[in-house]
């Protein structure tokens, strides 16, 4: 009886002590859970937090690139690093992954994405200045362009004026018909049946910005009726501003600026017959340039 109450008092002590254990063991376990959906919870969270940076670490770089426009397609090689890298990132979230490996690589995009934004903007910064230095030469060429054009217009003007200034005046254009005979004979007529030569004589002005040179003076004498010029023959011609034109008397003579008068002569050709009444013409020429005018009238 002593033996079977002492066996059943073990028994039962076996039982208490193998339930504390249950228990025990109850209890880790419990909590071993709670501390693996706590480590589950907290991994989640974590990669929804990294996945929120990668997202805003891309979304600044192509606001970025946006921002910039063109002068980001100088930094292609630099841009596709930082797709690749963003690329391999979202395959380690999508996988079993280690948070310290992607913290990394994300660590590592970011610096990228810092340096790309830094030298962007540097770039920015210097196509600024050179488009504003690029403005400024332009503005300072056009400027130039005008002056350079106000310039040349001036000396244009002043090379007109000196052009102009420089030319030879003839006045005081005085003509005579004279009837041949010896020079102490000659006698002035203004009978168109008894001319046989022509003078004209006329001064020609002072001019000091003429240089001191030997001048041809040209008379053209047109008649009345038809204008045609009274010449002495097909050789009596000079060029004129490209034309060739017939003259009817010339002197070639040493100007040196001063006012000085000159005469020339006209004389009738044999078998050019009598003259025509009416009122002469009278043209003086040098060279390229019609110099002065006058007129007489044979009865």
């Amino acid at each position: 009886m002593s033996e079977t109450t002492s066996g059943t008092r073990g028994y039962k002590i076996t039982i208490g002590v193998m339930g504390v254990i249950i228990l025990v063991l109850a209890a880790m376990l419990i909590n071993q859970r709670s501390k693996i959906n706590t480590v589950t919870q907290n991994s989640d969270e974590q990669k929804i937090a990294l996945q929120g940076e990668l997202d805003s670490l891309v979304a600044e770089h192509e606001r970025v690139k946006a921002n910039y426009g063109t002068l980001s397609d100088s930094l292609s090689e630099k841009d596709s690093i930082i797709n690749a890298k963003s690329q391999e990132i979202k395959k380690l979230l999508g996988t079993k992954y280690e948070l310290a490996q992607v913290k990394q690589k994300l660590e590592q995009l970011r610096s990228v994405t810092r340096g790309y934004e830094k030298q962007i903007d540097s770039l920015y910064t210097v196509n600024r200045e050179l488009k504003a230095e690029n403005e400024q030469i332009k503005i300072s060429y056009q400027h130039e362009q005008v002056k350079t054009a106000d310039l040349s217009k001036e000396k244009d003007e002043l090379s007109k004026k000196i052009t102009t200034a420089a030319v030879l005046k003839a006045y005081n254009v005085r003509c005579s018909a004279y009837k041949a005979g010896d020079i102490s004979k000659e006698k002035v007529t203004d009978k168109a049946a008894r001319t046989d030569k022509i003078k004209v004589c006329f001064t020609v002005s002072e001019n000091l910005l003429v240089p001191t040179s030997y001048r041809r003076f040209f008379v053209r004498i047109a008649r009345p009726g038809d204008n045609a010029i009274l010449t002495r023959g097909a050789n009596y011609t000079w060029n004129y501003q490209g034309e060739t034109l017939q003259f009817s008397a010339m002197e070639s003579v040493s100007y040196s600026g001063e006012a000085m008068d000159i005469c020339t002569y006209f004389e009738k050709p044999a078998g050019m017959g009598e003259l025509p009444k009416g009122r002469y013409m009278v043209d003086v020429f040098t060279d390229d340039y019609a110099i002065g005018q006058g007129s007489f009238e044979l009865k």
